[in-house]
């Protein structure tokens, strides 16, 4: 089993930073010119630590590197005070997690790979921003309300089957309308489909992004003016009740309008400014929306984005872009190893054994369930894990597609 005998999860789990990388642009941009104990990448190995064990205080993150020699060479300091920790937060510049975050995402490009998407439709991009609450008082530069302070985390994220990822995350105030930022969060490969709500309603950008070949889902405001240019026939088996080729507002490019019902009953009108995809498959796209729902879910629950850290804007948006890090870290080390069980399982089995070798955390995901029913076929645990573990250590990630290796059958 070589070097993953005594290879520890952690290690193996920031591989995909590339340190050096990392190191190459920190120097570059001259952060720690002046630095002499907390340099920028000790700073992020310490934060990605504390989200992998949910420490939500400084103070915890403090004494966990005082106390304990496993963190202490992890991060190659033997203490560090909660203000030390706090200034650095404050002091980096969030491009540099920015950074890491848009590298980390390049490489979820290429392992999740297009052949999980649908060819016809090629890739889905989900578009919405979810606010953070905050208060007034201690964050008044991102004064929302007038008793309340927020921010934003304006967000696509690529869905592929039943799993996604982050594609763009930009933390702002929330007071800016949603549609300040849509431009950014657009992709412009024609062949990416965008699926946004009514928060990004802007005549002016469907017009631009339709003549830039840029495809998108949307549902319109109940006030919308409309220019109906032909009525199309529906299927009355469909969940479509109307189908049509519009003008919308002040736009000159024709678009189609699929009308069809919620959950609850009530109607809904959608546009696509792609003739190709047909009446259903719109239904259907603008319900997958909700996926970035669940995605925002997600993060808030089991990532440390809630309680923060600091309370300067820097503080805060690099604590965000730490979070996702954090999630793209875990997906990547999910897509590695092969292994199909849920996402958070797999933070947790992290947590657990951070400081451990990866042949524990392997042997862990893969362990024979301690109930099984007589009419369920018996796995045979000891080959998944060697199977598993040689996959590993060779790179092979071909086997994802191959139930063989699914520890959850």
């Amino acid at each position: 089993m070589g070097n993953y005998t005594i290879k520890t999860v952690f290690k193996e789990y920031i591989h995909p930073l590339e340190p050096k990388v990392i190191q190459k642009m920190i120097d570059y941009a001259g952060i720690d010119k002046y630095v002499k104990k907390l340099e920028t990448l000790k700073y992020v190995y310490i934060f990605l630590y504390a989200q992998l064990k949910g420490f939500t205080s400084l103070r915890r993150v403090s004494e966990q590197v005082s106390r304990k020699k496993n963190v202490q060479r992890l991060v190659g300091l033997e203490s560090i005070s909660k203000s030390q920790l706090s200034r650095k937060n404050r002091s980096i510049p969030p491009g540099v997690c920015q950074a890491v975050l848009h590298h980390l995402i390049q490489q979820l490009h290429q392992v999740m790979g297009p052949k999980k998407a649908k060819e016809e439709l090629g890739k889905l991009i989900l578009i919405d921003s979810s606010t953070i609450s905050m208060c007034l008082k201690q964050y008044e530069w991102a004064d929302f309300r007038e008793t309340k302070a927020g921010i934003k985390l304006h967000t696509s994220v690529v869905f592929i089957g039943e799993e996604s990822y982050p594609n763009a995350v930009i933390p702002t105030p929330a007071r800016p309308a949603d549609e300040t930022q849509l431009d950014a969060l657009m992709t412009p490969d024609k062949k990416a489909l965008h699926v946004f709500d009514r928060g990004y309603y802007n005549f002016e950008k469907f017009e631009l992004y339709s003549s830039n070949g840029i495809r998108f889902v949307t549902r319109i405001k109940s006030n919308a003016v409309v220019d109906v240019i032909e009525e199309l026939p529906v299927d009355p088996s469909s969940s479509i009740i109307r189908h049509a080729i519009v003008k919308i507002g002040t736009m000159k490019t024709p678009l189609q309008l699929v009308e069809t019902v919620d959950s609850e009953g009530n109607k809904i009108s959608i546009i696509c400014n792609d003739a190709k995809v047909k009446a259903e498959e719109i239904g259907d796209l603008y319900r997958n929306r909700w996926q970035i729902e669940l995605f925002f879910k997600w993060i808030k629950q089991h990532l440390v984005l809630k309680t923060l850290y600091g309370k300067g804007k820097n503080a805060v948006y690099n604590q965000v872009y730490i979070a996702m890090i954090t999630y793209c870290l875990t997906l990547l080390m999910k897509k590695k190893i092969g292994y199909k069980g849920t996402l958070l399982e797999m933070l947790n089995g992290m947590s657990d054994y951070w400081s451990k070798p990866m042949v524990e955390l392997i042997s862990e995901l893969c362990k024979e369930p301690e109930r099984s029913s007589n009419g369920r076929r018996r796995l045979e645990h000891q080959r998944i894990f060697e199977e598993t573990l040689a996959q590993y250590e060779s790179g092979d990630i071909f086997h994802l597609e191959d139930l063989t290796y699914d520890p959850i059958i």
